[in-house]
């Protein structure tokens, strides 16, 4: 049965298998990516030019755009594939993008609710790695927690366009965004669940613009923007009329997950640095390996590692069976988090001041795993959603594995 995760037409990956293909895809990031961290971090001209290098070599070796849909150029894995590699891929925040992956959600989303004209304007140059998307829902008076409270409107033009106006905020990646879905309401009041559409917006439209930049405890990427009456295309409406909530939600479950495979991938890689560091590291009395407070910093981090890396990949497993997974997403999400950011600081501490500075990851990866508790809605909505629906079974009678 074909995978329902994957994009439409994207047929089974013939080729290496997953554990050597992911093989390939951690050495890349470590020899290839990770050693351009710096220069992609900064931005500009330099990093443009490094990345386009890195995109032409991953074409090269067979690694470019792996969960893409091979008609259109990318790898053709499913995404029960994909994920066996998307946490090798995600060590690095420049993995996706730098990879050819990035899209994925977006390519997805286009290929199961787009308008025929529209996927074949973007989908091959989304896969291609031509053309950037970003994704706004969230508003400064309305959390993506609450989309039903969008006060973002589109309004039918006479020529059967649509004009959209209002703000999104901590938008990811707007600045360098060739094209932008944004959430809007097109019937009833803030507060109605009904009457909430998507929107396909190129951002070279007249009335879109970057208002700021909103750094994320000092780091870049996150932006405020503004639509000002910008008309769309009636074919550019993403999903039926009113049909949002679904089509974002279908979005979500698979978005959070991906988000959990790179927090594993990520505190892999600041505990692999902490126990190269225990074991490099000499003092008056010997290796810090030898020291109990640090083999219970290595303990830990390793049951947060282990004990989290089942509860993602089965959510992985009941969204590529098309089944529901809002329970198991809700508890991946919560569990990756904490345990990304409880392994950074473990790191941090057994490096010591060295962890503090700019001559390791280790910052960004602590405030990774910070930010990791509010992204895609905070700790608290899952816990409290996840709790919710295990008590409402068990009142209906339907117990809740355990």
């Amino acid at each position: 049965m074909q995978d329902p995760a994957a994009p439409v037409d994207s047929p089974t990956r013939s080729g290496p298998a997953p554990a050597e293909l992911g093989e390939r895809v951690r050495q890349f990031v470590g020899s290839v990516i990770v050693p351009a961290e710096r220069v992609l971090d900064a931005g500009g001209p330099a990093a443009a030019e490094a990345l386009a290098e890195i995109h032409a070599r991953a074409r090269a070796e067979g690694l470019w755009a792996l969960p893409l849909p091979a008609g259109l150029g990318g790898g053709g894995l499913s995404f029960a594939a994909y994920a066996r590699l998307a946490e090798a891929e995600g060590a690095s925040d420049h993995g996706p993008a730098a990879l050819g992956s990035a899209p994925l959600l977006d390519v997805t989303m286009l290929s199961r609710h787009a308008t025929g004209p529209v996927r074949d304007a973007y989908l091959g140059p989304l896969v291609a790695g031509s053309l950037r998307t970003c994704y706004a829902m969230t508003e400064p008076d309305a959390c993506g927690t609450e989309p039903w409270l969008s006060s973002t409107t589109a309004t039918r033009t006479p020529d059967g366009a649509w004009r959209v106006s209002g703000r999104k905020w901590f938008v990811s990646g707007a600045a360098g965004a060739d094209l932008v879905t944004v959430l809007a309401r097109t019937g009833g009041a803030p507060g109605d669940r009904h009457g909430l559409s998507l929107f396909l917006v190129p951002t070279d439209t007249p009335g879109f613009r970057v208002v700021r930049e909103l750094p994320v405890l000092g780091a870049t990427g996150q932006y405020e923007i503004e639509f000002d009456g910008v008309e769309v295309p009636a074919d550019h409406l993403v999903g039926p009329e009113g049909g949002a909530l679904t089509v974002a939600g279908e979005r979500l479950a698979m978005g959070r997950t991906l988000r959990c495979l790179r927090w594993l991938g990520q505190a892999q890689r600041a505990f692999d640095l902490m126990c190269e560091r225990a074991v490099t590291r000499r003092g008056s009395r010997g290796p810090l390996a030898d020291h109990q407070l640090v083999q219970q910093h290595v303990f830990d981090a390793l049951l947060a590692l282990r004990t989290t890396r089942p509860l993602v990949h089965e959510a992985v497993a009941l969204i590529a069976a098309g089944q529901d997974a809002r329970t198991e997403v809700g508890l991946a999400k919560v569990a990756a988090a904490r345990m990304l950011q409880q392994v950074a600081d473990a790191a941090i501490q057994v490096f010591g001041a060295a962890g503090l500075g700019p001559d390791t990851p280790l910052p960004a990866l602590f405030r990774g795993g910070r930010v990791a508790r509010i992204l895609d809605g905070p700790d608290e909505l899952h816990v409290t959603s996840v709790a919710r629906r295990v008590l409402r079974d068990h009142a209906e009678g339907a117990a809740t594995r355990g």
